[in-house]
């Protein structure tokens, strides 16, 4: 009815006059990106977003692309401890795979909207200078291969493409002083740009509703929480496994300058605009230590 949707305008309008101005990064990735509905709902989210005066920076996956890549050309995929061990050929394939098609097709869509949205990889202006990262097990050092981290964000690219109205699309490959490309982890990237960035939020889209203090339990699902609280869940193995990396990449995020973490499925179509412009979201949200925001 004509009323709902008036009501649901008026529900949003106060979020859209706080975060006026702010900016969102957004880590876009897992099934998402291969759901046609969930991707096409996905870039009208980031659309109404902009288009409200939000300034967005979107860090993107892309592993599934890579791996059906991967399985074409007869290289088989090697994980270690959810890591994907990359060899020289490898990461030709997975350059080739996110800064060539995942990153422009992003970058394309947006832009048929009106949106200036620039592609861009991590190599680009030292967007993303990357060192080496390696894996210890018991004690043993184990090589990866092209598998990096994150030494250093270029702040003052971004904030002058952001000033000028662009809207970045990052590609998570960095390369070293030596110019030595590396595949990092997306969800790293977009922790340590939305933290030189000072983000309002950082909005990490998953494969998952959010955080539960048991998976097995749907009542379980947490809403809100702190930074502590996250601390204490991970010491008192409440959160485990694959959601341990994630979560300490959350509490890196706030306590480097980021306010406020989400973590929301993506699968959801409009999950974006459901979890920042209604007054319950659908994700959950980790705050720093003051909760106020």
């Amino acid at each position: 009815m004509p009323i709902e949707k008036v009501a649901i305008l008026i529900e949003a309008l106060p979020y859209i006059k706080k975060f006026r101005g702010k900016t969102f990064v957004i880590k876009y990735g897992g099934s998402t990106m291969k759901n046609e509905a969930a991707k096409k709902a996905f870039i009208e989210d980031v659309v109404l977003l902009k288009l409200v005066g939000i300034n967005i920076v979107i860090i993107h996956g892309g592993g599934p692309d890579i791996s059906e890549l991967l399985d074409e050309l007869g290289i088989e995929a090697e994980f270690i401890n959810g890591l994907r061990v990359t060899d020289e050929k490898t990461m030709e394939i997975v350059e080739m795979v996110l800064s060539g098609k995942v990153n422009k097709d992003i970058a394309g869509e947006l832009s048929k909207h009106g949106i200036q949205a620039l592609g861009l990889s991590g190599k680009d202006g030292n967007l993303i200078v990357a060192r080496k990262k390696y894996l210890y097990q018991e004690g043993e050092k184990i090589d990866i291969g092209h598998v990096g981290e994150v030494v250093s964000v270029n702040e003052k690219l971004l904030c002058d493409l952001l000033e000028k109205g662009y809207l970045p699309v990052i590609s998570p490959v960095g390369c070293d002083q030596e110019g030595k490309s590396y595949n990092i982890n997306a969800d790293y990237v977009a922790a340590s740009v939305s933290a030189v960035l000072k983000a309002e939020k950082l909005i990490l889209l998953s494969d998952v509703r959010g955080l539960y203090k048991d998976i097995q339990d749907p009542a379980s699902f947490i809403s809100v929480i702190d930074v502590q609280t996250v601390k204490r869940y991970i010491q008192s193995g409440i959160i485990q496994g694959g959601m341990i990396p994630k979560m300490e990449c959350c509490i890196e995020a706030i306590q480097k300058g980021t306010k406020n973490v989400h973590l929301i499925d993506g699968r959801n179509p409009h999950s974006l605009l459901l979890e920042i412009f209604t007054d319950k979201g659908i994700g959950t949200m980790v705050k720093g230590d003051e909760m106020d925001g």
